[in-house]
């Protein structure tokens, strides 16, 4: 099927516009309408060749929402016309000990990435930043007919991100203490689903400017500024949970001593390097551990939880023209806290 989206053609990341063919309709398979796709960080890093491994034209994208066009012969959970999500992999093995737990971003044979991966027939996957996509149904989300589209295509990476770790750590009951570190993308998620669970909620971040809206607008229970050390000495072994959201180097051990005893500090951002004393965690008998998506399970779990509970991100909507700019502003940090591409509008 032919498909227009806007591609990188070399790692300056200018995106312009970029003709190309989806694979035909198997019978597993549904066609997506895309009427909207999340901009994430991952779309600098590919559009760029940050880590040298960009397979141009890149069209990038993996926070992507729309209609269902067509259906296979064999599917099941979808007809055309529902509203539908497609998170960052698009296929696994579906036949390992991860993929029949529900855990396929985990498969052992390796996930395939929904832009920039090499496909089993050689082609590269290209993704949301297109008029439209072809997926197996095991990899599509369902997203509730009251829920907006524009809103729902961020909570397949920026959501699933932070509310993984969160949900794998018990930190959705009730009267336990969360720190979120990082209020961008992510961190505003999380500090949203730290709310409707019913925790006590501090942000942590660098930036006494952002005080007004982690209070006001987002309901954080307490802003710190992390280089204020009579701040960060009155949450001293005060949080039950910490998730750090930061992609940017800084120290750990300050973030560390805030736990509690058996206290759990999830990282899901990608800083260059960790480092931290071994005392931070032995002596607090701490847990350090890292998450990135999450399986095809819990990501419609999330969903459900967001329309249940009238969860929606923070975003910017803009047309398929700006997004050059908006990545440009996502690296300055200039956005709150999600852009958000009107592909049906714009492209």
């Amino acid at each position: 099927m032919d498909c227009l989206g806007w591609a990188a053609k070399d790692r300056s990341g200018v995106l312009s516009p970029y003709k190309f063919k989806r694979r035909p309709v198997g019978s597993d398979d549904i066609s997506i309408k895309i009427t909207h796709c999340g901009v994430c960080h991952a779309d600098v890093v590919w559009t760029r060749n940050l880590l040298g491994n960009s397979n141009y034209p890149v069209v990038p994208g993996h926070e992507i929402a729309g209609i269902v066009k067509e259906v296979g012969s064999n599917v099941q959970r979808f007809k055309v016309g529902d509203p539908v999500g497609v998170g960052t992999y698009i296929n696994s093995c579906r036949d390992c000990e991860y993929c029949n737990d529900g855990w396929e971003v985990h498969c052992e044979k390796g996930t395939l990435f929904t832009f920039n991966a090499i496909d089993a027939d050689g082609t590269v996957t290209k993704g949301g930043y297109s008029s439209s996509i072809v997926v197996h149904e095991r990899y599509c989300f369902k997203i509730p007919s009251d829920y907006p589209l524009a809103s729902a295509a961020p909570l397949l990476c920026a959501g699933v991100t932070v509310y993984t770790p969160m949900v794998l750590h018990n930190m959705n009951q009730p009267g336990k203490s969360l720190g979120v570190i990082g209020l961008g993308g992510l961190g505003h998620m999380a500090v949203k689903f730290g709310k409707a669970f019913g925790l006590n909620v501090t942000v942590l971040s660098t930036s006494i400017s952002k005080k007004e809206e982690a209070l006001n607008l987002l309901g954080a229970d307490k802003f710190v500024v992390s280089s204020d050390h009579r701040q960060m000495r009155s949450l001293s072994r005060s949080l039950d949970f910490i998730i750090d959201t930061a992609s940017g180097n800084h120290p750990f051990d300050p973030y560390l001593s805030l736990l509690r005893p058996a206290g759990v500090y999830a990282l899901v951002g990608f800083p260059s390097e960790i480092r931290f004393s071994p005392g931070s965690l032995n002596l607090g008998m701490r847990t350090f551990t890292g998450s990135v998506t999450g399986g095809t399970k819990i990501i419609q779990e999330m969903i459900d939880f967001c329309a249940a509970q009238k969860i929606y991100p923070q975003i910017e909507v803009i047309p398929i023209q700006y997004a050059t700019e908006a990545l440009e502003r996502l690296v300055k940090r200039d956005v709150k806290y999600r852009f958000v591409i009107d592909i049906e509008n714009s492209l």
